[in-house]
């Protein structure tokens, strides 16, 4: 019975509320109903006060913010430049190696270097081979040039002309050379041994011929490379390597040669990544007059790239919340707003920053987790 009394109380209390005016406050009618609901007709205070107050914003008087060590930088607007250090090998160049083998079955009757690392100079001697395939073939290739000098007609010479041609393409096929054929040709005396001569003025690499030794077609005999230019390999991690382009100015330097640093361009991106190590290869190509680099040697490379103009922050300005980077904006008077940015990379103590601040804000620089603290205990973070 007392249950249903509350409740008819309650019913009437309400019906005797319907179709009466809101009541007007006495101090300022204009306010309307005392405790209305927003936005209706007659809140004109409540909608000022809800524009002029911003959620985000909070007050750090100057004098605390001086006690704990705040300090201030200004947003600006600079050209960036970012350098990227790798380590690298200096390896011969390929396109200036070249490794002999034999292409005649035979001896080696003389080696004429010695040692590897041993200079020589263009057209120098090497080694010579005996081969009486060899033999054989010059012989028959003067024979036919005699034949050839000796016939009447033109038609009789024909025959003796395809010949000539065959034989010449053997020799060249066996390592003899254009100028080797041509003095041949003129002195028509056959030679006992094929000397092979160096192609380039450079450094004996390997020699792997022995004197007196046998060799069979396809036996390695000896490597000269041309050390005036030489490959550095240099191994970047995998989050560079889109910084990376063919073309780019690079300096090379070794512990061997300290303070001299060597010129070079990037001329190859190796488009493959190391597995274990999560790496990838640039290739440079590096003038080496002196010989200084060496094949083997350890140095270390350095890319400076220009990156554009970008707004930038100190790092020290920047606590990030894990989903977002968060730096505190000055507003004057002690007031500060926390505002969320989208960053781009990092150069040594700044950030680049892709939007979130306007050029000349200031943001405070230091002491941010001091401020931080402030702001949640004024609930200023709470939408974060």
């Amino acid at each position: 019975m007392k249950t249903t009394l509350v409740r008819l109380v309650l019913v009437g209390s309400l019906m005797a509320g319907i179709g009466e005016p809101p009541r007007a406050n006495a101090e300022d009618p204009d306010k309307g109903m005392a405790g209305g609901m927003p936005g209706m007709p007659g809140m004109k205070g409540m909608e000022t006060k809800g524009v002029e107050e911003k959620p985000t914003e909070f007050h750090v008087p100057v004098e605390r913010q001086q006690q704990i060590g705040v300090t201030y930088a200004t947003v600006t607007r600079t050209r960036l430049h970012h350098s990227i250090r790798a380590a690298g090998m200096v390896e011969t160049d390929l396109q200036r190696h070249w490794a002999f083998v034999a292409r005649v079955d035979g001896y080696v009757q003389k080696v004429f270097v010695t040692s590897p690392g041993e200079a020589v100079e263009k057209d120098a001697p090497l080694l010579s081979i005996y081969s009486p395939d060899l033999i054989t073939t010059e012989r028959e290739f003067v024979l036919l040039l005699r034949m050839r000098d000796e016939a009447k007609t033109s038609a009789v010479r024909l025959g003796p002309g395809r010949l000539i041609a065959s034989a010449k393409s053997r020799l060249k096929q066996w390592n003899v050379t254009e100028d080797q054929i041509a003095k041949l040709e003129h002195e028509r005396t056959p030679n006992e041994s094929l000397t092979l001569r160096s192609p380039f003025r450079g450094v004996v690499q390997e020699v792997p011929a022995h004197q007196g030794v046998t060799v069979r077609v396809g036996d390695h005999l000896v490597d000269v490379a041309d050390l005036s230019v030489v490959w550095v390999w240099g191994e970047f991690y995998q989050d560079e390597l889109p910084m990376l382009r063919t073309g780019q100015e690079a300096t090379v330097t070794s512990s061997s040669y300290p303070g001299e640093e060597f010129k070079g361009q990037l001329s190859l991106l190796d488009p493959f990544i190391d597995g274990t190590k999560r790496t990838g290869r640039a290739r440079l190509d590096i003038q080496n007059p002196d010989l200084k680099l060496k094949p083997g040697m350890f140095v270390d490379l350095s890319l400076g790239m220009d990156m554009g103009e970008s707004l930038v922050v100190p790092v020290s300005a920047i606590i990030p919340t894990g989903k977002r980077n968060i730096a505190f904006v000055d507003k004057g008077n002690g007031k500060l707003e926390p505002r969320a940015l989208v960053l781009g990379p990092k150069y040594g103590e700044i950030y680049a920053v892709t939007s979130g601040l306007a050029e000349g804000e200031r943001v405070v620089a230091s002491a941010n987790f001091l401020i931080d603290a402030e702001a949640k205990i004024q609930g200023a973070l709470k939408t974060w």
